[in-house]
């Protein structure tokens, strides 16, 4: 059951957000071709920054920062390296789109090595080596009453709106493939689980249907996407953990 202590709810609330939001002057235009799909990393004519759109974010002040960067690779070409050392933050655009429209979920990842001892069941031991996260729009009042005062609190503490959904696709060797995850301290984060062992050292090529896997984990239909992004984490476990994250797209088939 999800149990609530005021002293502490802040950073759980930020924690179970995967991502807090910034003020609305930081967030970019939503896109202006249609295409609701991220700025590939692929076409970056510079390794400096970020592609436009692009944007990091933390999930508690407390946290350490994960390091990305984009580099070049013989075979994939330009795509982002992450480095967790301790730490838990991610990148994400902000986009909207239908997800019945959109229902496909597409990108390419690569995992040298998976985070030791680590379970995302657990909240003690709750790391991966890369999740995909994908938010989505909704209001206060469709939350259940735990839930509205996790919302209430972050707003009126940390000035954060936090999402009505976050669905991740994580890396856990503990579970089996398609398991879905409820965060520990959220029924508003689910993660299902794509990548093991079996997986790591090369690139995989993703494709998820985001409609159905939405339904099966939260049991009702979707609202509007709201942003996508991806993030590395070792904050629990204190350990060193790397990936390299391709182009990600929304696809209509």
């Amino acid at each position: 059951m999800f149990r609530l202590f005021p002293a502490a709810v802040l950073a759980a609330v930020l924690l179970a957000s995967c991502a807090t939001v910034p003020p609305p002057d930081a967030v970019p235009p939503a896109p202006s071709t249609g295409d609701p799909s991220p700025t590939p990393f692929s076409t970056a004519a510079s390794l400096e920054g970020l592609p436009e759109g692009w944007r990091k974010y933390r999930l508690a002040r407390f946290k350490k920062f994960t390091d990305y960067r984009l580099v070049k690779t013989p075979d994939q070409g330009v795509v982002i390296e992450s480095l967790a050392d301790a730490s838990a933050s991610g990148l994400e655009y902000p986009t909207s789109f239908d997800v019945h429209e959109y229902p496909w979920f597409a990108w390419r990842w690569k995992v040298p090595k998976m985070v030791e001892g680590t379970r995302n069941s657990l909240a003690h031991v709750e790391d991966s080596p890369a999740r995909m996260v994908v938010t989505f729009e909704g209001g206060r009042d469709k939350l259940p009453p735990d839930e509205q005062m996790n919302y209430d609190l972050a707003k009126s503490i940390a000035g954060t709106t936090l999402p009505y959904a976050t669905l991740m696709y994580i890396w856990d060797d503990t579970l089996p493939y398609g398991a879905v995850v409820q965060h520990n301290m959220s029924s508003r984060v689910k993660g299902i689980v794509v990548g093991s062992k079996a997986r790591l050292g090369t690139w995989v090529d993703e494709k998820h249907n985001l409609l159905n896997d939405y339904r099966r984990a939260f049991r009702e239909d979707p609202p509007r996407g709201m942003a996508v992004g991806f993030m590395t984490d070792t904050d629990n476990s204190a350990t060193v953990a790397s990936a390299f994250y391709g182009d990600i797209r929304l696809l209509k088939e």
